[in-house]
């Protein structure tokens, strides 16, 4: 665990998503001697979303207990599994990903990783909600 998540743990320093966005939880995989590439995988796919809200959202954000961990600009969503990924190889998980999305994207720009990274949205989350996905800033339609 790096510095960074240890103190993100401990302080919780709360911030606010302006720009449109999708957050989501990888609680049950996320382990901290993820490499960036695992990160990036679990983070981007294998998800039940709907399309259209998805689509608007310009970021993707990859939550621990309610921390930011990363920060993707996507690029688009596509069907599940049509790419190389790190999960690919589970074909138990492969064959749960019917009418899944995956997106397609890369670690956003510097300005908006140091705005965000290691901070706290977990107010965005109410208690008992399991959903891993929640759109930040989009018109949910």
């Amino acid at each position: 665990m790096i510095s960074e998540q240890i103190n993100s743990q401990a302080n919780k320093q709360k911030i606010n998503i302006s720009e449109p966005s999708i957050l989501i939880r990888i609680s049950k995989a996320f382990k901290h001697s993820m490499s960036e590439r695992e990160l990036y995988d679990f983070t981007r796919g294998f998800w039940k979303v709907k399309i259209k809200n998805a689509e608007k959202a310009i970021y993707g954000f990859a939550i621990y207990r309610g921390v930011i961990q990363e920060v993707y600009e996507i690029s688009k969503w596509q069907k599940a599994g049509s790419t190389e990924n790190v999960r690919n190889s589970n074909i138990a998980e492969l064959k749960k990903i019917e009418n899944r999305l995956e997106f397609i994207g890369e670690i956003a720009k510097n300005s908006i990783r140091e705005k965000y990274r290691f901070k706290s949205v977990a107010h965005y989350f109410k208690k008992g909600n399991s959903n891993p996905i929640m759109y930040i800033n989009i018109n949910e339609k």
